[in-house]
């Protein structure tokens, strides 16, 4: 009679607490090198709004100051065996600021695309457009819109550089800029 594999090594909560396969380490490390390399990739400002210690900050930097592309990779693995070391709740902190920072930056883009869809809709059409405008932001100064919009389109008929049509883009983003905040 033979012993079967079971019967030596009985499934049991002795052998549940192995802790996380060798698969899921390594999925987790690589998580904690893409949370690296999107540290060493923030500008300063952005840096700044992530809750980082002092010697993390410093391998940040580090890291970013290192030009060759193998040393650079280097450097931002040691980040992130550094980072590892960490708790998953300081990990967590951080994984919450640049989720933060990645919304406020959609939520941006998608405010520039508003602002851009109006300013094309005022250089191509009339004054009732601007009269839709104006009823949706009542703050907007309704003349200097309609000049702006009107010197716009005369810089763009003789092929001249944009420049109204730039200031007119930085004046509905100021009005819609307000809105969004208010």
């Amino acid at each position: 009679m033979q012993i079967g594999e079971h019967e030596l090594n009985p499934p049991g909560p002795e052998h549940d607490d192995e802790g996380p396969s060798r698969s899921q380490l390594r999925r987790e490390a690589l998580d904690v090198l893409k949370l690296a390399q999107a540290l060493v990739d923030l500008t300063d400002a952005q840096l700044g709004q992530v809750p980082l210690g002092d010697d993390l900050l410093d391998e940040v930097r580090r890291a970013r100051a290192v030009t060759q592309q193998i040393a650079r990779k280097r450097q931002t693995q040691f980040l992130a065996k550094q980072m590892r070391k960490l708790d998953d709740a300081e990990v967590d902190a951080i994984r919450a600021a640049l989720d933060r920072d990645r919304n406020n930056i959609r939520r941006e883009a998608a405010v520039l695309h508003r602002v851009e869809q109006w300013r094309d809709r005022l250089l191509e059409g009339d004054d009732e457009t601007l009269n839709e405008f104006i009823a949706l932001h009542a703050q907007a100064d309704r003349q200097r819109l309609r000049t702006l919009a009107r010197q716009a389109r005369i810089e763009r008929d003789r092929s001249k550089p944009p420049h109204a049509a730039r200031e007119l883009f930085r004046a509905l983003r100021d009005v819609m800029g307000e809105k969004e905040k208010g």
